[in-house]
C-alpha cells in the first residue's frame, strides 16, 4: 500500500509502499477516505515537534482521519461503517488515564499520539486501530469527517471553560477567537450558534478569503495590526469568552486582562520558548479581583469526538466548502502540504466511500 512519511531529518514528506497493516485481536483495518493537514503536521515536517516510533527512523503522517472499516475482525464494528480514529495510544501497556478513558489528561510520557509522536499516523491507504478508538459517523458527513478531529479539539477546550465557571450562573453573550486559521474558523462556526456576538482577530488584510468566512458568519473580524488584544475591550467589548489558538505566547495574558469579568480564555496553541517582561502583579490582581479563569487544553477523548460527529452535521455545507480549499489524490499529495495566504484547509484522498477493494 502507498503511505506519507516524513524521514528523520528529512524535511519534507515522501510517498512510499509500504505492507498492508494486519489487525490484532480487538482491532479493526480501515481504509482510509482522506486525512487532513494541519500545523501539527508541518510542525513534525520540519522536525520542531513530535517524533518516530522508538523503534523507525520515519514516521507515517496524519491523525486527522476519515476512513471505511475494511475487516471488522470480529469487534463491534461493521463492515462498511464510516468511522474517524482518535489520536492518543497508551505508549507500553495501559496505564491510569488511558483506563479512565481519559488519555487527553494523559502527562507527557505516558502517550503516544498518532501520526506525532511514537506511533504512525493515518496518511496511508490502510491503516488499523483498536475497535474503541474508531467513531462512528453516518456515511454522508464521510466527505468532510476529517475535520472531526479538529472540531473535538474545540468540544474538550469549552467543556473545560465551561466547567471553570460551573460553580456559579455564567451567561456568556460574546466570545473572541484568537487565529483565523481552520481551527479557528472551525471555532467560529460552532460558536455561532451559542454566542450573541463573537469576533475573530488575525493578521491578514483585506482581501482575503479567512476573512469572507469570518464575516459570513456573522462575526467581527479585528486585524490585529490595527487593533491588538489589549484594545479589543475599548474598540469593541471585553469578551465573556476567548478561545486562544495562535501559539503566540503573550496572548494568553493580554487575553486574561481583555475578558469580561468572570470570563475564561481557553489557550489551545503551544508556543516555542520565549522570554518577555510581564507585569505579574497586575495579571494576578486581574484574575482575582475580576474572578477570571485561564485554562489549558491539549487533545480530546472519544465522548469528545462523538459530541464533535454532532457538530459536523451540523455546519453548513457553504461554511464546509469555503473552509476546505483543497482535496489532492495520492499522485499530488505535495500539493496539500503547501501553505500560501490562498490555503485554509488541504486533505489528501487516498480512496473514495464508493470504492470496494
Amino acid at each position: 500500500m502507498k503511505a506519507i512519511i516524513v524521514r528523520d531529518g528529512a524535511g519534507k514528506p515522501e510517498l512510499v509502499e509500504q505492507p498492508k497493516p494486519e489487525p490484532d485481536a480487538g482491532e479493526a483495518l480501515v481504509r482510509t477516505l482522506r486525512v487532513g493537514v494541519d500545523g501539527t503536521d508541518h510542525e513534525v515536517i520540519a522536525g520542531s515537534h513530535g517524533g518516530s516510533p522508538a523503534d523507525d527512523d520515519s514516521l507515517v503522517l496524519g491523525h486527522e482521519a476519515v476512513g471505511v472499516v475494511e475487516e471488522a475482525n470480529g469487534t463491534d464494528l461493521n463492515e462498511g461503517d464510516v468511522v474517524v480514529p482518535t489520536v492518543r495510544r497508551p505508549p507500553n501497556g495501559s496505564n491510569p488515564y488511558f483506563e479512565r478513558d481519559e488519555p487527553d489528561m494523559a502527562p507527557d510520557g505516558q502517550y503516544h499520539e498518532r501520526g506525532i509522536v511514537g506511533a504512525h499516523g493515518f496518511m496511508a491507504e490502510y491503516f488499523t486501530s483498536p475497535a474503541s478508538a474508531l467513531v462512528r459517523l453516518s456515511p454522508e458527513l464521510a466527505e468532510y469527517g476529517f475535520l472531526v478531529e479538529p472540531i473535538s479539539i474545540t468540544e474538550k477546550a469549552v467543556e473545560h471553560a465551561d466547567a471553570s465557571r460551573s460553580a456559579f450562573e455564567w451567561n456568556p453573550e460574546s466570545a473572541l477567537v484568537l487565529g483565523n486559521g481552520s481551527l479557528g474558523l472551525l471555532t467560529l462556526a460552532m460558536f455561532e450558534q451559542r454566542f450573541e456576538r463573537t469576533y475573530c482577530l488575525g493578521r491578514r488584510d483585506r482581501p482575503d478569503p479567512t476573512i469572507d468566512i469570518i464575516e459570513s458568519l456573522g462575526s467581527t473580524y479585528i486585524n490585529s495590526t490595527d487593533t491588538p488584544v489589549p484594545d479589543i475591550p475599548d474598540t469593541y467589548e471585553a469578551p465573556d469568552f476567548i478561545y486562544e489558538a495562535t501559539g503566540y505566547a503573550k496572548h494568553p495574558f493580554e487575553a486574561v486582562e481583555a475578558l469580561a469579568p468572570n470570563g475564561v480564555v481557553a489557550a489551545l496553541g503551544v508556543p516555542s520558548d520565549w522570554t518577555f517582561e510581564l507585569d505579574g502583579g497586575r495579571f494576578h490582581r486581574e484574575l482575582v479581583l475580576h474572578n477570571k479563569a485561564i485554562v489549558g487544553s491539549v487533545n480530546s477523548n472519544v465522548r469528545q469526538f462523538e459530541a464533535a460527529v454532532e457538530t459536523l452535521g451540523s455546519l453548513s455545507e457553504p461554511f464546509l466548502e469555503s473552509l476546505v480549499t483543497g482535496v489532492y489524490d495520492l499522485d499530488e499529495f505535495e500539493a496539500a502540504f503547501e501553505n500560501d495566504d490562498r490555503t485554509i484547509k488541504n486533505a489528501i484522498q487516498f480512496s473514495r466511500h464508493e470504492e470496494r477493494r
